[in-house]
């Protein structure tokens, strides 16, 4: 870790051991950049130097840049799949995201995007490069060695597109100037498994750890916020002034906002003349900011944001980890909600929460998103679902919606592998349902197999070894199994790379010998460990666990207050299982398969009896 980077974001790192993440080498980038925008046009130009760290044991021929900008042009990949996705009928109507539908076929030259590169040059020498739509492919006249640094300079052109998703311009609800993601051209990530130079199709991210120095200049009428520290507040002022300091602005019609963003994957910012800025320092460390316009919400309903947030981090960083970063901004946008490190685009405010703690899964872990979107989407809805249960001071099952999203996408038919590459889904809906609601199952019904607190030990211990380090589902696994002192292989190959389901029943009870037996029967394909519980007329309880042979282990007592009785663990092979108790049939009020209603089993009618004697 970067002796710098640990003090200027500080003391939460110092406590943290380098050597106790994983030795995963990967790429390290630093931008320097600065752009001149023009807001009559909506076009700005660029310079660009990029120093590239090869920290890979490869030998690199080529390079490869997003030009995100580019697919809001007609006749684009994204323009064609969206038009396709339109002719599917999914459930309610057409398949299509309602923001994009056929709108960039439509879209005027002065509307569309295009981020043009000018000049491209490695360490000072032109290179021959090639614009693929939305990815640039550079052929180095030298190859980039194993273990060595280079510099490319780049100056560029874009124009910013009407806004459609995610990045734009003037949307006509929030009335928001600009929304600046994926706005210069980014180079892509290379790891493991080589590049991942993914064209702008559908959805989804990957970017390489580094530092960002971003100059922009603006219009002096516009307030900007975004990633990073600003540099230069008492320059800049509207509220990012030091106390009592008078702000001293430059001559002429423009000023250069300057952000140093350190340790992140990304860059983003928002622009427009009427944000309203506010902040709140939350602790010792941290301080939030808010920039609002009144055109589709209430001043009130923004600042309570401010508000809740206040009160939800500590719950926060107790579950999931420190934010380690010194601020975060909630900015309202042209589209949202989208989640950039330390920063956020929001169309309205009723989607902080879950862009906000976006920044523990995307922004401080980066999985690839295109590959494990469920565990950016998935991840960070089971957090949402959590805190919000916490802010409402609720004692509910919290995440009977996302289980319910999940059931739907099941009985739809229309259910893909989360395995599957976000823009390789046959449908919109079925890659919504899949990453959000079944990626959040999956960690839910983790607690049911590994018992609760375990599974918030894995999602600590996860977050404190691969924060910064780009986790596959592989890597998450192998920290679960260490943290439970089980094998969960075999929950990761049936529950994220099949569509498997669960669906066990109780098939019969009886009296034999002074014993009432109980027999289940497993319906699904996917085995589970099992949770049976007798309820009886006076009221007591007994818990009958069955383990899965599979686990090679147990979970611990979640409740002491209700005696456990631990069985040999149920052969996935075997369709049925018989369990006893020495309580008389007649005793007998309830039996019920997993009473919590953590196992997502297809077909709960047949996991309960309700005995009326």
């Amino acid at each position: 870790m970067n002796k710098l980077f640990v003090l200027s974001v500080g003391s939460f790192f110092v406590l943290l051991k380098a050597d106790a993440q994983p030795d995963r080498w990967q790429q390290k980038v630093k931008y320097t950049m600065s752009i001149n925008m023009n807001v009559q046009t909506n076009q700005f130009a660029g310079k660009q130097k990029l120093e590239y760290w090869n920290n890979s044991p490869d030998t690199l021929t080529r390079v490869f840049y997003h030009l995100y900008f580019n697919a809001f042009q007609p006749g684009s990949m994204m323009d064609t799949r969206s038009r396709r996705q339109g002719t599917i009928i999914a459930g309610r109507g057409p398949d299509w995201d309602q923001r994009v539908k056929d709108r960039i076929q439509n879209l005027k030259p002065e509307e569309i995007g295009f981020q043009k590169i000018i000049s491209f040059k490695m360490n000072g020498r032109p290179q021959k490069f090639n614009i693929l739509e939305t990815i640039l492919e550079v052929k180095l006249d030298k190859p980039i060695l194993p273990k060595s640094k280079v510099v490319f300079d780049m100056e560029f052109e874009a124009q910013v597109p009407l806004q459609i998703r995610r990045s734009g311009r003037d949307n006509p609800t929030s009335k928001v100037r600009y929304s600046m993601s994926q706005w210069y051209p980014k180079l892509c990530e290379y790891d493991y498994e080589g590049w991942h130079p993914t064209p702008y199709v559908g959805r989804e991210f990957y970017g390489v750890w580094g530092d960002y120095d971003v100059s922009i200049s603006i219009d002096k009428k516009y307030i900007l916020g975004g990633t990073g520290y600003l540099q230069n507040p008492n320059q800049i002022g509207y509220g990012y002034e030091s106390a009592g300091v008078k702000v001293s602005r430059p001559a002429g019609d423009k000023l250069t906002w300057r952000f140093v963003a350190p340790n992140v994957h990304d860059f983003m910012w928002a622009a427009d003349p009427e944000y309203v800025h506010k902040t709140r320092k939350v602790n010792d460390t941290v301080t939030l900011h808010l920039l609002y316009k009144s055109t589709n919400a209430t001043p009130a309903e923004w600042e309570k944001i401010l508000e809740d947030a206040q009160k939800a981090l500590p719950f926060i960083e107790k579950k999931f980890g420190v934010y380690p970063y010194r601020q975060y901004t909630f900015i309202h946008g042209g589209d949202g909600g989208m989640e950039y490190p330390m920063a956020t685009l929001l169309i309205g405010p009723g989607a902080w929460l879950h862009e906000w703690l976006h920044n523990w899964y995307h922004g401080l872990l980066g999985n690839n998103e295109s590959l494990y979107g469920w565990m950016d989407e998935g991840f960070t809805t089971y957090a949402e679902d959590l805190v919000t249960a916490f802010l409402e001071n609720s004692t509910a099952f919290p995440f009977d919606g996302t289980y319910r999203g999940y059931y739907a996408l099941v009985k739809s038919g229309r259910e893909e592998p989360l395995t599957t590459h976000a823009d390789h889904f046959n449908t919109n809906a079925a890659y919504g349902a899949a990453v959000y609601s079944k990626g959040a199952v999956f960690l839910e019904q983790l607690g049911y197999i590994t018992g609760a607190p375990v599974r918030d030990k894995i999602l600590l211990e996860y977050y404190r070894q691969w924060r910064f380090r780009h986790p596959n589902a592989a890597d998450f696994i192998r920290i679960a199994e260490t943290v439970s002192d089980m094998k969960l292989d075999w929950y990761k190959e049936y529950w994220v790379n099949s569509v498997k389901t669960i669906d066990y029943s109780i098939d019969s009870l009886w009296e034999e010998g002074g014993k009432t037996k109980v027999r289940l029967n497993k319906v699904g394909l996917m085995p589970m460990p099992i949770d049976l519980q007798f309820t009886f007329k006076d009221g007591s309880k007994e818990l009958h666990y069955i383990p899965m042979n599979l686990m090679y282990g147990e979970k611990p007592v979640e409740d002491s207050a209700i005696s456990r009785k631990v069985y040999e663990a149920w052969k996935w092979t075997h369709a049925t299982y018989t369990v006893e108790t020495n309580r008389k049939l007649a005793d007998f009020s309830i039996v019920e398969i997993d009473p919590t209603m953590r196992m997502a089993d297809i077909d709960r009618k047949n996991n309960k009896l309700d005995l009326k004697w």
